[in-house]
This record gives structure tokens, C-alpha cells and sequence, in this order.
């Protein structure tokens, strides 16, 4: 099948080569759709669901999961616009947002592993507690600002130095680089896709399984806060419920990337082209006229197709 036919650069062409197609595609049904403004419009959304996928990607390599991520991003949208409204200097609220969504992640993993809880049930739970807890806070009626450069960097026209480009995706650009290096180069890397791939072979081998997960869930809600504070940006205003579409899209763009739910293979390189596909086809959705179920619907029926092609291959400890 195609999975078993094509290596990893094999998969890359191939994951290209589609998002070239639907591009192409998008262009020729949608007029208007291949110009700079277009274009801009394309990565700056596609970047923003880049950053808030790391951590799943992470996370479903390992072998886990997480659905806290839609809270989390809901929690600093929330957080850094109340406190910057407040007055808060813009680098204590930073600062304040990412160690709670780091605590908020290492306690995921932590949990998970030390009680032998699936990480489904422990970052559901935890995003219920979260977005509950802020509603409490705040009554449902949260305010605030942004600072005027936090837009400016997640703006279409927005430009970084001389690249036309807004400063998300250029920031987008530099860190697939370096989570990519961190995947493959690394020691935590090779520590990550080896507990993904054969748990039991990792703890004859004396990995630290415990640290490795509580390190990926804590990267996975540091990654979602930095996505809510970007979207805060983004929209100007403060919204708990800003990270809702995340749940399904983050999950979405690692397995359309080919990343398998089973863990121990795939990688963040190909979710940055599960991001750009994703992209491409709620873009060309919108234009076709498909409201919103219908978009799920669509993207819910492709998800099953990629799993049932990618998901043929033997798995990684099948082959150890």
C-alpha cells in the first residue's frame, strides 16, 4: 500500500505534492485566491495552527494525547488580556501566562504516568477545570487589551524586517526548524519515539519514561499558551473560547501530516504540512459555500481515509 511503498522522503514528496495540488486547486475555484494577500492570509492562520500543534505532536508520538489544549489557549487569550488591561508590564503577564501552562502540562503527564491514567481522561478533566475555572473568575465577561505590537506580528499586512511577511509565520519558520532538530537530534528526541514506539522495551532499558512525559505535556500547554496569547493578538479581545476548533483541528493536522495515532513515528515536519493541507481545504470549503458542518463533515470523512492508508503499516515495535 502507499505507506509501505513510500519512505520518509517518499511521504514528504507526497504530503507536497498535495499541498501544491490543493492550492492549485484552490486558486483555480476560488478567484482572487493566488495573490500576496491570499497567500499571507494562508500562512499567517496555517502558522498559528502550527504553533498550537506542536505539543499534540509531541504528545501523540509519545503515545498519548492532549485535549487540554483548547483551554489552555482559552486561558492566556484570557489571562494576558485581563492583566495587560490591568496594567501589568507586558513581560511579567508573558512570563506569568507560560509557567502556569507549563505547571498546568507537567501535571498532565505527571499524573498520567504516575497513576497509570490514559492521558485522554487527565487532559479532558483538566481542561474542564481550567475553562470552569476561568469562567468563575471572570463571570463570562472578560476584558482587556493587547499591546499594539502583539497584533502587529499576527497582522496579514504585518512584515518582519525586510521579509513580507508577518512575524508569526517568519517565528513559525524558525521554530519547525528547531523542534525539528530537537525530534531527531537530541537525546529527549530519540528518548521520545523510543517510549512512543515500544514502552516496555524503554523500561528495560531504563529510560526516564516519567520525565519524558511530563517534559512533552508541559511543552505541549507552553506551545498552547503561546498559540492564545498569538490569537489574542489576532483578534484584539479576550475569548475563553477562543481555542474550541483547536481540539479538532490540532489532532486533525498530525494525522492528515501522517503521523499515527499509535506513536513512535511521524513528527512535527510533517505536521506543519497537515497544517498547510488543513488550511488549504477550510479555505476552499468557506469558498465553495459549505457552512460549518459541512466543513466538518468533509474533514471528519478525510481524516478516516488518511488513518486507513497511513494506518496500514506495521507498526514500529512490530519491527524491533
Amino acid at each position: 500500500m502507499i505507506s509501505r511503498r513510500l519512505g520518509e522522503g517518499g511521504n514528504y514528496a507526497f504530503l507536497a505534492l498535495l499541498v501544491i495540488g490543493i492550492f492549485a486547486g484552490t486558486a483555480v475555484a476560488i478567484p482572487g485566491y493566488f495573490s500576496l494577500t491570499s497567500i499571507r492570509s494562508l500562512l499567517l492562520l496555517a502558522s498559528l495552527l502550527g504553533v498550537a500543534a506542536v505539543g499534540q505532536t509531541l504528545t501523540i508520538v509519545l503515545g498519548g494525547l492532549d485535549l487540554s489544549i483548547p483551554a489552555v489557549i482559552g486561558f492566556a487569550d484570557v489571562t494576558l488580556t485581563q492583566l495587560y488591561g490591568d496594567g501589568w508590564p507586558i513581560g511579567c503577564v508573558i512570563l506569568t501566562v507560560l509557567a502556569a501552562a507549563l505547571l498546568i502540562g507537567a501535571t498532565n503527564g505527571f499524573v498520567a504516568r504516575s497513576l497509570h491514567v490514559h492521558p485522554l481522561i487527565v487532559t479532558l478533566a483538566t481542561g474542564a477545570i481550567l475553562l470552569g475555572s476561568i469562567l468563575a473568575v471572570t463571570h463570562g465577561q472578560a476584558s482587556g487589551s493587547v499591546p499594539d505590537w502583539l497584533t502587529g506580528i499576527v497582522s496579514v499586512v504585518g512584515k518582519t524586517g525586510p521579509i513580507p511577511l508577518p512575524g508569526v509565520v517568519v517565528g513559525w519558520l524558525i521554530l519547525t526548524t528547531v523542534v525539528m532538530i530537537l525530534e531527531r537530534r537530541s537525546v529527549f528526541g530519540r528518548w521520545l519515539f523510543a517510549i512512543g514506539a515500544n514502552p516496555s522495551a524503554a523500561r528495560l532499558a531504563r529510560l526516564p519514561a516519567r520525565t519524558v512525559w511530563v517534559v512533552t505535556y508541559a511543552i505541549s500547554a507552553g506551545f498552547a499558551a503561546v498559540a492564545g496569547m498569538l490569537l489574542a493578538g489576532f483578534s484584539g479581545a479576550s475569548d475563553a473560547n477562543v481555542g474550541d476548533p483547536y481540539l479538532f483541528m490540532t489532532a486533525a493536522a498530525v494525522v492528515v501530516g501522517g503521523t499515527p495515532m499509535t506513536g513512535g513515528r511521524g513528527g512535527y515536519g510533517r505536521t506543519v504540512a497537515g497544517c498547510l493541507i488543513i488550511t488549504e481545504l477550510t479555505t476552499l470549503l468557506i469558498g465553495l459555500g459549505l457552512d460549518q458542518p459541512g466543513q466538518e463533515i468533509f474533514l471528519g470523512a478525510l481524516i478516516v481515509l488518511l488513518v486507513a492508508l497511513y494506518g496500514r503499516q506495521t507498526h514500529v515495535r512490530m519491527r524491533i
